[in-house]
């Protein structure tokens, strides 16, 4: 007589804090890997730029690239492909991580969103003061919004080298204070980063987000409909003046959040879809051949996708080609600046000292400083297991600017030797402040006792 077969051992249900932040979890993870890759990838742009090579790496981001479409081309360099149109697509996901923690995450509740938006109103408005202590009335005074930004993907990838060190509330208000920041950075984008405005297109730009809103308010889900317009938005906002990248925060402000079906019922199509696929036939048979099979399988696809939001179904698919595929290629078309061409006066010069100063001193003192009055004013309170030196730890870390400052500083400034010293500028502020945050951090967790024990 066989012995009976041994079931698997049944897996543990999670418990509800589990279930409620492995999507926080794992768009951590992707961040804090991403942004490994965005600094190796900073890396090459330098050393291709200061190589025997460097001609090469000019000669690729200014060649032209045409598209044409019946009687009408776009033509522009490849630098501004990427800086305009995939970064639209970064902007995009920006703008669905702003809207999911608007809904469900930390800036949902206005207690839990105080301190974050706290640290990010400091930590972008005495940047900005510092910047303009060194420039106010020179020509580098155009570039007050460059030290404003927290670059999330850096800054996380920083904090991922200290592994288990780092607490996840650490990570959950850095990724917040970094995500109002992009919020801010995108808002002063729009109103002073802009060239001539022409009215026509700004007109067709906003018939077109009220068309988008009103898919989002008749429950289109689909997201081809959003797509389309949305390319027809960037379009509009390409040849307004306003910045393209702009399209991208506001069609993600129009997907739609809802679910088709809720939790129950989703619940109900499955579990009677999976009894459904048990009682086709043989479970050893081949699935290709069985009708019953194909059409539980079938049922339960469209289950999953309905009780998925279109907002959530289009970041959990982007974000991974946004953090590993378009913010590195932006650094590599962005980074490489010569170093040895103007670094002795770059290094002197008040526009770079300015930026320095301002993404290194500028956000310690705004992030930890709001933060602290924050909390002494009652009005919220630390997230639990951190203290005010892990604060200054991500305080520092707030200082990496990278992504979104060089974003800034193509815009600001037309001049190549500015644009240049703004560069240095930013990678030298990043390169300090993500140092000293690992510092600050490393020596706080080394100094506490182990949670564990």
């Amino acid at each position: 007589m066989n012995a009976p077969t041994a079931r698997p051992a049944a897996i543990p249900p999670r418990a509800p804090v589990d279930r409620v932040m492995a999507p926080f979890r794992e768009f951590i993870h992707l961040e804090a890997s991403g942004g490994i890759v965005l600094i190796l990838t900073a890396i090459l742009a330098l050393v291709w730029a200061n190589s025997p090579w460097s001609d090469s790496y000019f000669d690729l981001w200014s060649t032209k690239l045409t598209v044409e479409i019946g009687g009408y081309a776009l033509s522009k360099a490849l630098l501004l492909w990427v800086n305009d149109g995939l970064m639209a697509v970064f902007f995009f996901v920006v703008g669905l991580e702003i809207k999911r923690e608007l809904l469900v995450g930390e800036l949902a509740t206005p207690r839990r969103a105080v301190l974050p938006l706290a640290a990010a109103i400091g930590g972008a408005a005495i940047p900005a003061g510092l910047f303009l202590a060194f420039n106010v009335g020179g020509d580098g005074a155009s570039g007050w919004g460059v030290p404003m930004a927290t670059d999330i993907a850096f800054s996380l990838g920083v904090l991922a080298l200290l592994g288990s060190r780092a607490p996840l509330g650490l990570k959950v208000f850095l990724t917040a204070f970094a995500i109002i920041d992009d919020l801010i950075a995108v808002m002063v984008i729009a109103m002073f980063y802009t060239s001539n405005l022409k009215a026509e297109y700004l007109l067709l730009a906003v018939a077109i987000f009220i068309f988008l809103v009103v898919f989002n308010r008749v429950h289109v889900s689909s997201p081809i409909p959003y797509a389309l317009l949305g390319l027809v938005l960037w379009f509009a906002f390409l040849k307004s003046g306003v910045h393209a990248t702009i399209a991208g925060v506001l069609l993600a402000a129009t997907i739609p959040a809802r679910t088709r079906i809720d939790a129950r019922r989703f619940l109900e199509v499955a579990e009677s879809q999976v009894a459904r696929f048990r009682e086709a036939g043989d479970p050893g048979g081949p699935i290709l051949t069985s009708k019953d099979h194909q059409a539980a399988l079938h049922n339960l696809m469209d289950a999953t996708e309905h009780a998925e939001s279109p907002m959530a179904r289009l970041e959990h698919a982007l974000h991974p080609w946004v953090a590993f595929a378009i913010v590195p290629v932006f650094a590599l078309a962005n980074a490489g600046v010569d170093l040895g061409a103007d670094l002795g006066s770059a290094l002197s010069s008040s526009l770079t000292l300015g930026i320095v100063f301002g993404l290194v001193a500028g956000k310690v003192i705004g992030i930890l400083g709001a933060s602290y009055l924050a909390v002494r004013a009652g009005i919220t309170e630390l997230p639990d297991g951190i203290d005010w030196r892990q604060i200054a730890g991500a305080s520092f870390l707030g200082g990496i600017g990278f992504t979104m400052s060089l974003f800034i500083a193509g815009l600001a400034f037309d001049d190549p030797m500015m644009l240049d010293r703004a560069k240095i500028g930013i990678l030298l502020a990043s390169l300090i402040a993500g140092i000293s945050g690992y510092a600050v951090l490393r020596m706080v967790s080394d100094t506490e006792p182990e949670r564990s024990r």
